[in-house]
């Protein structure tokens, strides 16, 4: 059986239609259509439901999808470890985040994995809701939240907590709340990120859970937006330490309520076991270098970098060939 016939079989499953398993495989519709056929032939069985816009998969063809992508992985991982290349990982790699993120986090991220490991092809895409990870192909989510689906795979990055601020003239203006039920009272700037209820902030009090409904004038799905509004007084924000980390220290934004939190650490998920793909955990572990890294994470150790500029190569390669 030819390992080309499953791949080309999986990429039809994954993308749920012969056209645009074509168009990423860079191959015809035809020979798509052909490989598949010969793939049926070969095991004696209908694969795949064919309609006029998409496929589906028979009971037969859920068996031999979930041994294709077995069978794929552990080809891939044997030719990795006969040739050495652990240290050299290449291929694509689709991998997703959220706006802030991925633009403040991730993207220099990125930029120095490819300059460490060039032979990577990395499409970064940020949105703004959850994805799945399996069924929309996905090679990496790098998410902000502790709740984690039970079926998925996840590694923390990055311990972090989001907390409440808001600009000194806000505070001047409106007073400070004195327990989390009194921001219902408050201008408070929502933003609709991803999975998150809308106008739900999930708190730690006193260390138990705490939920508010809040409301305000003004709401985003973009976290800089909101941050903006908060620096220009216009209310309450709740947002990541390592976003306003440096904006408290400046005295441009002050915490509110200093004992009230909410769990928001920075996770790593993906659909496969690391130890089923040498390109994927190569990646996963430079993030984690990343994140964990003072060097790269700046002076109060949860500072993004501004951009890679400020990184040679040289000193990219010898930050984690160090550790």
């Amino acid at each position: 059986m030819d390992t080309d016939d499953l791949r080309v079989f999986a990429a039809v499953v994954r993308r749920g239609s012969f056209a645009l398993a074509a168009q990423h495989l860079g191959l015809s519709r035809a020979g798509v259509s052909k490989r598949v056929r010969v793939l049926e032939a070969r095991l004696g069985s209908p694969l795949l439901h064919r309609t006029t816009r998409h496929v589906a998969l028979t009971e037969e063809g859920e068996r031999v999808f979930e041994w294709a992508q077995r069978i794929i992985d552990d080809v891939e991982q044997l030719v990795q470890e006969v040739k050495g290349t652990h240290s050299q990982p290449h291929g694509s790699l689709r991998v997703s985040s959220s706006f802030g993120l991925g633009q403040q986090w991730l993207a220099p991220a990125i930029a120095a994995l490819t300059t460490t490991y060039p032979r990577l092809q990395v499409r970064l895409e940020l949105m703004d809701r959850l994805v799945d990870v399996a069924s929309e192909d996905i090679d990496l989510d790098v998410r902000v939240g502790d709740d984690i689906a039970p079926h998925l795979i996840a590694r923390r990055l990055l311990a972090n907590h989001r907390v409440l601020c808001a600009s000194p003239d806000y505070l001047a203006r409106r007073g400070h709340p004195g327990h989390p039920d009194e921001l219902k009272g408050h201008d408070c700037l929502v933003i609709k990120e991803r999975d998150h209820p809308f106008g739900v902030w999930r708190l730690q009090h006193q260390g138990r859970p705490h939920t508010v409904k809040v409301s305000g004038p003004l709401s985003s799905n973009h976290g800089d937006v909101v941050l903006h509004w908060a620096l220009q007084g216009r209310g309450i924000v709740l947002r990541s330490m390592w976003q306003v980390q440096p904006l408290l220290a400046q005295g441009r934004l002050i915490q509110v309520l200093p004992g009230v939190t909410q769990p928001a650490s920075i996770w790593a998920v993906y659909p496969v076991r690391l130890d089923r793909s040498a390109k994927l955990r190569a990646v996963v572990e430079f993030l984690e270098a990343w994140f964990a890294s003072p060097a790269l994470r700046g002076a109060q150790g949860v500072v993004p970098p501004t951009g890679i500029e400020k990184w040679s190569a040289g000193r990219i390669r010898a930050v984690f060939s160090a550790r």
